[in-house]
C-alpha cells in the first residue's frame, strides 16, 4: 500500500507482551490484504480484474468486494467526484519523475474509453464483477488504506482491545474509544497546528505537498490543479474518509456541504498544507 502503518494501543487494555501480539496480528492483516487489493500483485483479486476483456467477468473475494462496492456508491454520491479505474490518466499527465506533461487528443480520447466506473458492474448474489472495456486500471489507492485500517480495528476488538489508534502513512487515521481518563484521542493537522479531538471515527488527508500533481479529476479528465491546501474528510469509518478526502479535491464546496449534511459523523475541513 505504499506506506507505512502505525498501531497506539491504550496501556490499559493490554500489557506490553499483548499488545505486541495484537500489533502483530494487525500487521499480519495488513499484508493479507495487500495480497487481495494491489492491482500489482498477480494474485489479486484488483490485478485479475485488470487482465479482462470487454465482457469478462470473475468472482472476487469479500476484501475485493467490499472495496468496489463502497466505490461504486462513492461515484454516485459524489456525481463522478470519485473513481477508481482514474488511473490511466496518472501515467498520460505526470512523468515517472512526477514531473506534468501535455497530452494529446487522440491520446486522451483513448484513455477514456477505459476510465469510468460506469463500465463495471457488481453482481452482489454471486461475488461476480463483469467489465465492459479490455484492460482497465483498478486502483484502490485513494481507499485501500483506510479499509485496511478498518478491518484492523475489528481484528484488534476481536481480541478485547477497545481503545487504539491505527495511522496510515498520516494520510489516514482510524481513532476507537480514547486513552485512559480521557474523552477522546487528541490528534493536530497540518504540521502539527491544528488540534482534532477523534474518537470512533476516522480522518483523512488529501493535498498536493509530497506527491504533486497526483489527483485526477475523474469530471474533466485531467489533474486537479495544485493548490497550497489541504482537504480534510472525517467519517465514520476510515474507508469512507479515504476516499471522501480525495473526492473533496474535485468537489466544490456546495458540493462539499450537501454530501456532508446528507451523512451523520461526515465532515470536511480545510487547511493550509
Amino acid at each position: 500500500m505504499a506506506t507505512t502503518f502505525d498501531v497506539i494501543i491504550n496501556h490499559a487494555d493490554a500489557d506490553a507482551t499483548y499488545a505486541a501480539q495484537a500489533a502483530n496480528a494487525v500487521f499480519d492483516e495488513i499484508r493479507r490484504l495487500e495480497d487481495e487489493l494491489s492491482r500489482f500483485r498477480a494474485s489479486s483479486d484488483i490485478y485479475r480484474l485488470g487482465q479482462l476483456q470487454a465482457g469478462d467477468s470473475i468472482l472476487v473475494g469479500m476484501a475485493a468486494w467490499d472495496c468496489l462496492s463502497l466505490a461504486k456508491a462513492m461515484h454516485q454520491e459524489t456525481n463522478g467526484a470519485f473513481d477508481i479505474t482514474i488511473g490511466p490518466l496518472m501515467a498520460l499527465f505526470v512523468t515517472r519523475d512526477g514531473d506534468p506533461r501535455q497530452v494529446s487528443k487522440e491520446v486522451l480520447d483513448q484513455a477514456r474509453q477505459i476510465i469510468g466506473s460506469h463500465r463495471f458492474d457488481l453482481e452482489e448474489e454471486t461475488m461476480r464483477v463483469t467489465v465492459h472495456a479490455t484492460n482497465m486500471i483498478f486502483d484502490l489507492g485513494a481507499m485501500g488504506k483506510g479499509y485496511a485500517l478498518d478491518q484492523c480495528a475489528d481484528l484488534l476488538q476481536d481480541w478485547k482491545i477497545a481503545n487504539f489508534i491505527l495511522n496510515a502513512g498520516d494520510s489516514t487515521i482510524l481513532a476507537i474509544g480514547a486513552p485512559a481518563g480521557k474523552d477522546a484521542w487528541q490528534l493536530t493537522l497540518g504540521g502539527g497546528v491544528h488540534p482534532l479531538p477523534l474518537s470512533n471515527r476516522a480522518v483523512s488527508g488529501s493535498g498536493f505537498a509530497v506527491q504533486g500533481a497526483h489527483i485526477m479529476n475523474p469530471r474533466l479528465f485531467q489533474p486537479v490543479p495544485i493548490k497550497n491546501r489541504r482537504t480534510y474528510a472525517l467519517a465514520p469509518t476510515a474507508a469512507l474518509s479515504d476516499a471522501l478526502s480525495t473526492a473533496f479535491m474535485v468537489m466544490n464546496k456546495d458540493e462539499i456541504d450537501a454530501l456532508c449534511s446528507r451523512y451523520a459523523g461526515v465532515e470536511a475541513l480545510e487547511h493550509e498544507s
